[in-house]
């Protein structure tokens, strides 16, 4: 297994570097030279790894991954990613404090969007452009992209885009899971291109655009300005960046079909039409609440849209201090966290599939209750006998939870009130960001102890990758000690 893993672990390293291009050119472009070499030096190490390993082992075939080999696989490239991401921060000075540097590079990775830092605009262009980018990169799976560039890693490609997708369900949209991959990529990619085009339309900078289209794809919420996208004033801006935070939030297979001419099914997707009316119904809600003598019905619509697409997206982003807004509308925003956005979509949360079966499920034990003879049977999709998948749902949701008030535990152990505790556990746990009070829009998390930073870096990546991915390597890294610890005693 290690051989397999060693390599994988080097081509996610190596695009990780190849991906430090883009800040290392904007460095040099704008005269950050600190900035420049903090790029340059982890670039050349990682690829120069990268191209070792694949030279020494180049003769040498590597056994199909196994389930667990490839829930090791994932899980430790994004631990790997997380420390890597924080070298350009730390080697440049821009965060203090290694433990910061870290917590910031997961919350980009694992599209969170809770950062240590007071001051973004006092930040070096090109530190803030890696934030954003790491944000995009990890969005749709840096694992996945690596699948769709390395046909070699087809051996166990699919287990891979399995640990690192989102979602109950995971599945083919093409016959090779490479070109599965690179099908996703491709339509991420594009959408990322129409949302630069479109705010450059909107006379916004090049730069502020590519780092905001970044920040948006990828549903994270890292900004190049303290007042996040209220900074630029803009309500065109604003529209434009709410349409593609839910159009982020979709399943991206669905978007496949669409491209592909199978356009007619797309309306019975279940997951899709809950998604729709919940955004419509909360949007409403928030709207009403807000109205009486608040701001003119336009600006309360847009504000209202805008927090309710990016919460539901986990993305982050603001135009307004919601922390001030009416108590019922918060309460409603905080809903949203806990639901989250679709499954096989970049955003986070529990996903509204899971609590669509769960709905569906809770329907049919109260038609049970009337009609006790009755035979009732949960259909997903237009498609009937889906019962299957409620134990699975039910397990993910219990442990998601549990996870919730650990952490909850731990919020209140480094002294946060209860619920700045509780909502920073759900904006963790969900990849969110932003949660309330201190922790709230506003504001930061550099404050917090270095302890509980350190626990909301294995809640992020825990979330990203759904938990059980995490609890997997976990297992599997006791397991190989407790081994280890036996061969010795045997020997």
């Amino acid at each position: 297994m290690v051989l397999p893993l060693l390599r994988i672990f080097s081509y996610v390293l190596a695009l990780a570097g190849v991906s430090l291009l883009l800040p290392l050119v904007a460095a040099v472009r704008y005269g950050e030279t600190r900035a420049a070499w903090s790029f340059a030096v982890p670039m050349a190490a990682s690829i120069a790894v990268a191209v070792a390993i694949t030279v020494v082992y180049r003769h040498i075939k590597a056994a199909p991954l196994s389930i667990r080999a490839a829930f090791v696989a994932v899980g430790g490239s994004w631990i790997l990613l997380g420390f890597f991401g924080s070298l350009p921060l730390w080697f440049s000075g821009a965060i203090k404090g290694f433990t910061n540097c870290v917590f910031e590079s997961i919350s980009g990775f694992t599209t969170t969007g809770a950062t240590v830092i007071f001051d973004v605009e006092s930040l070096p262009r090109s530190i803030n452009l890696w934030r954003c980018e790491m944000h995009w990169l990890g969005g749709m799976g840096v694992v996945a992209l690596v699948v769709a560039l390395v046909p070699l890693l087809g051996i166990g490609g699919m287990k891979l885009i399995q640990a690192e997708t989102t979602g109950p369900e995971k599945g083919k949209l093409t016959a090779r899971i490479t070109n599965t991959a690179k099908v996703l990529w491709f339509i991420y990619m594009g959408f990322t291109a129409a949302q630069f085009a479109l705010l450059l339309v909107c006379d916004m900078g090049c730069f502020d655009a590519l780092c905001l289209s970044f920040s948006t794809l990828g549903t994270g919420g890292f900004s190049t300005r303290n007042l996040s996208v209220g900074a630029f004033e803009n309500p065109a801006v604003e529209w434009i960046t709410c349409a593609f935070m839910l159009l982020a939030s979709v399943n991206f297979a669905l978007y496949y079909r669409v491209f592909t001419g199978r356009v007619g099914g797309i309306w019975r997707d279940s997951e899709l039409r809950a998604f729709a009316g919940i955004v419509f119904a909360t949007t409403v809600c928030v709207v009403l609440i807000q109205l009486p003598g608040a701001k003119a019905f336009g600006e309360t619509l847009r504000d209202s849209a805008f927090h309710v697409a990016s919460i539901i997206s986990s993305t982050g982003f603001m135009t307004d201090d919601y922390t001030v807004w009416r108590p019922a509308a918060q309460i409603i925003l905080l809903a949203l966290v806990l639901i989250g956005g679709c499954s096989g979509s970049t955003a986070g949360g529990i996903k509204v599939v899971r609590w669509t079966v769960l709905f569906k499920q809770l329907v049919n034990e109260f038609r049970r209750l009337v009609h006790p003879h009755g035979v009732f049977t949960l259909r997903l999709n237009a498609q009937p006998g889906r019962e299957t998948i409620v134990p699975y749902i039910a397990s993910f949701i219990f442990v998601y939870l549990l996870l919730v008030l650990v952490t909850m535990l731990f919020g209140a152990l480094a002294g946060l009130a209860p619920f700045e505790a509780l909502t920073g556990s759900f904006s963790m746990v969900g990849n969110v960001g932003p949660a309330f009070g201190e922790l709230g829009p506003t504001a930061h998390y550099g404050n917090i102890p270095d302890f509980l930073k350190c626990w909301y870096c294995v809640v992020m990546i825990a979330g990203r990758l759904e938990i059980f991915t995490l609890l997997i390597l976990i297992g599997t890294v006791f397991s190989f000690r407790r081994n280890s610890a036996g061969s010795r005693r045997y020997n």
